[in-house]
């Protein structure tokens, strides 16, 4: 909007650079141009402003396809004004001198002419088509025939404007037909989900199967090496027996064999040596043999008190003190004798 300000019989009138002004003087244009700033007399001057930035003007259309079916599109046109004075000629777009305020709704009347053209191309398209070709087809087909036709219609080329694009963003049935078209794809869904579930359970059953199997064969694996270990350790042990026994047996041999060696050393020995005693003894009797009694009495008794232990204590009876005299009486009496008959 223009900035106008009042300093006494003049006004100041100032535009922004998107804002076309067109000054008209006595019913003829004096100046033109975008953000034009001046000084006018408001009793014999005219104002026009025109937006000449981008503008965006959103749409909804409600039509019928061709198989009778309700359809909803919804969409923006961009267009911007190429010639803002061919305009001013077919819509208003005079401002109040006072305070810059458009007089009519110029931006209303040129928003309804665009989108009512773009409603026409529209229509024009969806009763050629049915709702399935629509919703399959329908963005880029819409958006095309509404750019097309508003490119080769002479009404906005007329109104010195330019679209610079349309974009469609929906196109939609019913709820009711909405609801019913996306029931096969959601049963289709549904089906794919129900598909996936039942491979996912599937893949997780033969997944289970396959864990299961895999560790009975560890298991029959590791009872197949605990009984090859067991058998070893079996063999090891006979082994570990046998050896012991063996040894043994060795051992035992070598002590018998080293016994009787040593048994048959010693009754060598002993033999010798009995040998030798018998012979000694022989001697010593062959000796003794040719002795009188007497020398080999006296020899017992001295050899039986070299021998015997010490006496403390000896007790004679009178029986064997009497038989003992009479025996050395008898003995040296005939000791005697003989000695007397010899002499």
């Amino acid at each position: 909007m223009a900035n106008i300000k009042r300093f006494g019989y003049f006004n100041h009138l100032r535009a922004d650079s998107s804002r076309h002004i067109i000054r008209y003087r006595g019913g003829e244009p004096c100046a033109s141009g975008r953000g034009l700033v001046f000084w006018f007399k408001p009793l014999n001057t005219g104002l026009v402003e025109i937006p000449i930035d981008d503008r965006e003007l959103p749409f909804l259309f409600h039509a019928r396809s061709s198989d009778f079916q309700d359809v909803t599109v919804q969409g923006v046109i961009n267009l911007r004004i190429d010639d803002p004075e061919r305009l001013a000629d077919r819509i208003d777009f005079s401002i109040d001198t006072a305070t810059g305020v458009h007089i009519e709704t110029p931006i209303t009347k040129l928003a309804s002419l665009v989108t009512e053209l773009a409603q026409q191309f529209t229509w024009d398209y969806l009763i050629r088509h049915t709702l399935a070709e629509i919703l399959e087809f329908g963005f880029d087909a819409i958006r095309n025939r509404i750019y097309e036709g508003m490119q080769e219609d002479s009404s906005i080329n007329e109104l010195g404007l330019g679209i610079t694009s349309v974009r469609v963003i929906s196109v939609r049935p019913e709820q009711e037909v909405e609801k019913a078209l996306q029931t096969p794809a959601r049963e289709v869904i549904q089906q794919e989900a129900d598909r996936a579930t039942f491979e996912r359970r599937a893949l997780a059953v033969e997944k289970e199967r396959a864990i299961q199997e895999n560790e009975l064969q560890n298991q029959i694996e590791l009872a197949r090496r605990e009984e090859q270990l067991i058998k070893h350790q079996g063999d090891n042990e006979r082994m570990r027996v046998t050896d012991t026994a063996d040894a043994k047996r060795i051992d035992a041999e070598a002590k018998a064999q080293r016994t009787g060696t040593m048994a048959e050393a010693e009754a060598a020995r002993i033999k010798v040596t009995e040998a030798a005693k018998a012979t000694a003894e022989a001697e010593r009797m062959d000796i003794y043999r040719d002795y009188p009694t007497e020398v080999l009495m006296a020899l017992a008794a001295q050899n039986f008190a070299t021998n015997m232990p010490a006496i403390e204590h000896l007790t004679l009876s009178p029986d064997i003190v009497g038989d003992f005299l009479n025996r050395f009486i008898n003995r040296d009496l005939s000791q005697d004798g003989v000695r007397v008959g010899s002499a």
